[in-house]
């Protein structure tokens, strides 16, 4: 391709819309042009205005390169320019981040702040909240809001929502409120970021208190106001107010926006409602990637994993490319429903797009392998991930646990901590679960002292359960009774659960029985702890005692629960 257009002469919406068709042979042509007319050798200017045309065709230019996935290039370029402007870090901080490489936007951030002639301004904070929130950072956000308040950026509306949506997305709605309510007189954007917060954790009542509110204001909303309201009703009984909005959707006139119809699609898809989603669905003609995500991921919510995976096959053949969060969300189905066949389909598929080298893909598939009992798969996966973190070292060591291979997660354990990774609660569950499959007692008790004294992270019930577990299994009962009763909280039945594991192994029906009572207040329902009783009733051969027990249960109406295997039969 020949670049007969002049590109310094073209306005700068203009160019960055010609940057983002290019393909990466063509963005590279651009850069090379560049170098030939010397548009940016130093020697020509040393500092460039901020007129000048190179930094109107930079930014589109690193915009370009992380789009096509072309860090090295996207930071050489940056690294060019001796004295870069505000606008090219938000660029390559946006650009890093859009790729997920936290880290160097991070330090990014912090060589801007650094630098004294630049300082951020409004959306380099909005880039750099939305990675926090990304990498589920709540630390890294509340340091950013400091620093904002330092700034004097706390009521900017950009900020601000951009603030409102990280706190959101992690959870922290009522930070996310406070820095709303501070806002004296907020925007349609800020509204709609408060909103859809409110939906990110299901809080369908504050998101309608906010809505009627909204138009109560003055504000009229747009579509992403109603996304937003129609992302709060999540659970089966909150339909019929959804159904409400769905109906405000077709008399604003927002029911022919294509954002707008895939909320539809997705929340009718959560519900259940089949048909209704579909029709919604179907009265689209071009369905985007959006729009089949959302009624996959709907579908997959509501528990309806194989029409999900049909509906799959039908976008594949459409020519829509999914991106790695479906993926990843397709690969859970496949380990949901053990479609060990589907799941390589889709590895597969990942491989010829090139999309395996997501860590979220990545951990999915071995996920899948290691439930559909192919650890060795999961192992090769893993070990073949370009860059590791915390979240897939958490998933391999879980898949070896599971599988007998205790050692061997111990030894990645370690391996993880060479190249500074910290370990968190759910690294500790899988390594103590691992311990309680081996029952490796001396290591388990090594991992469980290392946890507080080491990592200074605290103990949860469920670390308890696996420690308990581990003792009662090994005949240590005293060790775990005692256990039991240090604990700074009350046990669950969890916790009480493993223990009477433990008594029925080692034939104790005294104990067992106590133990079996306790539960039987805690969970009357449950029937798996009157069978474990009954069982060890009858292992030491009282039956009078069995008896009794499995008649109480037909009284109460309790049934033990059946054992279900499944095959795959042509691929679901």
């Amino acid at each position: 391709m020949r670049f007969a257009i002049p590109f310094t002469s073209l306005p700068p919406l203009e160019l960055s819309q010609v940057c983002s068709s290019l393909s990466l042979p063509q963005t590279k042509q651009l850069h090379a042009l560049l170098l030939l007319t010397s548009l940016h050798h130093r020697h020509h200017s040393p500092s460039p205005p901020p007129t000048s045309p190179l930094l109107l065709v930079l930014p589109p230019l690193l915009r370009s390169y992380a789009a096509h996935g072309d860090l090295p290039s996207a930071r050489h370029l940056f690294d060019q320019i001796p004295h870069p402007t505000t606008l090219l870090y938000n660029s390559i901080i946006r650009a890093h981040a859009s790729r997920r490489d936290f880290p160097s936007a991070s330090r990014l951030f912090a060589q801007l702040r650094r630098s004294g002639a630049q300082k951020p301004d409004n959306f380099t904070f909005a880039c750099v909240l939305r990675a926090c929130s990304d990498n589920s950072d709540p630390i890294g956000i509340r340091t950013l809001h400091g620093v904002v308040v330092s700034s004097g950026l706390v009521a900017d509306r950009v900020v601000s929502s951009a603030l409102v949506s990280a706190y959101s997305k992690l959870g922290l709605v009522d930070h996310a409120r406070n820095v709303f309510d501070d806002m004296v007189e907020p925007d349609l954007v800020l509204w709609n970021a408060m909103i859809s917060g409110c939906g990110y954790v299901g809080f369908w009542q504050k998101g309608l208190e906010l809505f009627c509110r909204m138009r109560e204001n003055g504000e009229k909303p747009d579509g992403y106001s109603l996304v937003g309201l129609i992302s709060c009703f999540s659970d089966s009984n909150s339909l019929r107010l959804g159904g409400a909005i769905h109906g405000i959707c077709l008399k604003s006139g927002f029911d022919s926006n294509a954002h707008v119809r895939s909320a539809l699609v997705g929340m009718y898809s959560k519900y259940g409602c089949t048909i209704e989603s579909y029709q919604i669905f179907k009265s689209i003609s071009q369905p985007d990637l959006v729009t089949w995500s959302a009624l996959i991921t709907g579908l997959l919510q509501a528990g309806r994993h194989k029409e999900s995976l049909t509906m799959f096959r039908y976008m594949s053949s459409s020519g829509t490319r999914p991106d790695h969060v479906l993926l990843a969300s397709l690969l859970s189905a496949c380990a949901s429903v053990v479609a060990l066949q589907h799941g390589k389909q889709i590895h597969g598929y990942a491989l010829r797009k090139a999309i395996d080298s997501s860590i979220t893909v990545s951990c999915a598939l071995v996920d899948v392998y290691a439930k559909c009992g192919l650890p060795k798969f999961a192992l090769k996966v893993f070990e073949s991930m370009p860059k590791k973190n915390l979240v897939a070292y958490n998933t391999v060591l879980s898949c070896l646990g599971i599988h007998d291979f205790a050692y061997k997660a111990i030894e990645l354990f370690e391996k993880m901590l060479g190249e500074g990774i910290r370990p968190d609660k759910a690294t500790f569950s899988a390594l103590l679960c691992a311990c309680c499959h081996c029952g490796l007692l001396d290591e388990g008790s090594k991992l469980f002292a290392r946890m507080r004294d080491e990592f200074s992270l605290e103990i949860h019930m469920e670390h308890y359960v696996y420690m308990v577990k581990l003792l009662s299994t090994v005949g240590k009962l005293k060790e775990a009774y005692d256990l039991i009763q240090a604990m700074p909280f009350s046990p669950d039945r969890g916790v009480w659960g493993a223990f009477l594991w433990g008594c029925c192994v080692h034939g104790h029906a005294d104990l067992g029985a106590t133990v079996a009572e306790k539960l039987f207040l805690m969970d009357p329902s449950r029937s798996a702890y009157r069978v474990m009783l009954s069982n060890l009733y009858a292992s030491k051969e009282m039956w009078w005692d069995a008896k009794n027990l499995r008649e109480q249960m037909t009284v109460q109406g309790l049934q033990k629960s059946p054992g279900l295997s499944s095959i795959g039969y042509r691929c679901l």
